[in-house]
């Protein structure tokens, strides 16, 4: 039987991580202004400085990256981040992680701040595509 989890705007999808994932399958790297992202060697950098973050803030990075645009509840974040049910995990472990990984992120005022709190809802990747590997 498959789960269904409700989507920001009300509609059900189907639970698995492989529907967030296959929504962009192809994308490997990401550059964005002065932030490159590489999938598959799980590399960051901002302004040509290596951006040393943890394995689950990597995670929701690339979680957010592949699927620009669209709102993550915090529920949807912690399934497909830990793969875990929700009531284990709570929103401050998500907002902890995101909040770490913005300020490793942001190691100068002129660096953008891509991941964008929807409140109450969760977070998404915001950015007006300019270059994409």
């Amino acid at each position: 039987m498959t789960e269904f989890v409700r989507e920001y705007e009300g509609n059900c999808v189907p639970r698995f991580p492989s529907y967030l994932r296959s929504n962009n399958p192809s994308l490997t790297e990401f550059q964005e202004g002065n932030l490159y992202v590489c999938l598959e060697q799980r590399l960051v950098r901002v302004q040509d400085q290596t951006v040393n973050l943890t394995a689950k803030e990597f995670d929701i990075l690339a979680l957010l990256i592949r699927n620009p645009k669209r709102v993550f509840t915090y529920e949807m974040i912690i399934d497909f981040v830990w793969n875990e049910d929700y009531s284990y995990y709570s929103r401050k472990a998500v907002n902890n992680h995101i909040s770490n990984m913005r300020k490793k992120l942001k190691i100068s005022p002129d660096v953008s701040d891509y991941i964008k709190s929807v409140a109450g809802v969760g977070y998404k990747f915001e950015y007006y595509p300019r270059t994409r590997i």
